[in-house]
């Protein structure tokens, strides 16, 4: 495997923040990455779309701040997390705003584009598409994406079903390019046991909801922290794409989780029905995602007191004795 020389030296262990829709803000990221990881973030989060350009001016002056101060411990990089979907209609608009400021890292989802992996290349940027399954994971390395995050069971907001150790093992059959797993991986011994399996990093979003910095309002904290992976409800009703999602968060918004009607695949609807009703309550921001990790997250902490956990517990993983 060959790892890019992009993450060489800037990690203090090997972990990329996934980008959280509407959670995932500056102040994240900047935390994230000043601490050895990888900080992302939807371009969708920065409304009205003008922010972009902001958001990625303060990014890029802060972490260059922080690493003229602190040359032996280098920020991480920063990615960009783009929707490639028919119903982003903002794409080719935020792409050029991360062209203009040559943002070193994509993560693509709902669809692989060849044209923006090339587009990346050009300003010297890599791109990692997430995928659920083998059919998504070649068709996104036939495009040109340079990195696959693998979505396993148990992983919050949009998911799949294929367990870690599976998904891994047989991507690794045909793969040699650098891998992130994601699935329930909210403490050290679990980044540990990604390598372990053959991946390159540990994709870690739910356990981030629970920070100070997080763009998540207190209770949504607060819930993340109070539960565990029995308070996971895995359904495509919300977005049409199926997901994870905390169970009292459904019950809050007036529905039985254990009885919820299935949405079409090929409507990723969002609010009214075609009478101008109101159809479900909004994903993320009523019904709340969140993986099968929650039990490792006990309390609200700043984004770098959670990532010294996880690395302290990440360096003391390893095999007990037989």
């Amino acid at each position: 495997m060959s790892m890019p020389a992009l993450f060489k030296g800037r990690l203090s262990i090997p972990v990329i923040g996934a980008p959280l829709f509407i959670i995932s803000v500056p102040d994240l990221v900047i935390a994230q990455c000043k601490a050895g990881i990888v900080g992302s973030f939807p371009a969708l989060n920065a409304r009205p779309p003008a922010l972009l350009d902001e958001w990625l001016v303060r990014i890029r002056e802060e972490l260059a701040a922080h690493d003229k101060a602190h040359p032996e411990r280098l920020s991480a990089p920063f990615a960009v997390n783009q929707i490639v979907h028919k119903s982003n209609n903002r794409l080719d608009q935020d792409m050029a705003l991360c062209e203009k400021h040559k943002v070193p890292m994509m993560i693509t989802s709902l669809g692989a584009r060849e044209e923006l992996n090339q587009a990346a290349h050009r300003w010297g940027g890599i791109v990692f598409h997430d995928v659920i399954n083998q059919k998504f994971a070649h068709k996104a390395v036939e495009k040109g994406a340079d990195g696959l995050i693998l979505v396993s069971a148990g992983a919050g907001g949009h998911a799949g079903v294929i367990s870690p150790l599976a998904f891994v093992a047989e991507t690794r059959q045909w793969f040699d390019g650098p891998i992130a797993l994601s699935g329930a991986i909210a403490n050290g011994r679990a980044i540990r046991a990604a390598r372990v399996l053959g991946a390159d990093f540990a994709y870690i979003g739910s356990a981030f909801v629970a920070t100070t910095e997080a763009n998540a309002v207190e209770a949504y904290k607060q819930m993340v922290t109070a539960s565990s992976a029995e308070d996971i409800v895995y359904s495509n009703l919300f977005t049409g794409v199926h997901g994870n999602y905390l169970k009292p968060s459904i019950v809050a918004a007036g529905m039985d989780p254990d009885n919820l009607p299935e949405s079409d695949p090929s409507k990723m609807s969002f609010g009214t029905d075609a009478s101008g009703e109101r159809a479900k309550p909004k994903a993320w921001k009523e019904i709340w995602g969140s993986g099968q990790g929650v039990g490792s997250v006990a309390k609200i902490v700043p984004a770098a007191e959670l990532i010294a956990r996880f690395k302290k517990e990440y360096d003391e993983a390893i095999d007990p004795p037989l």
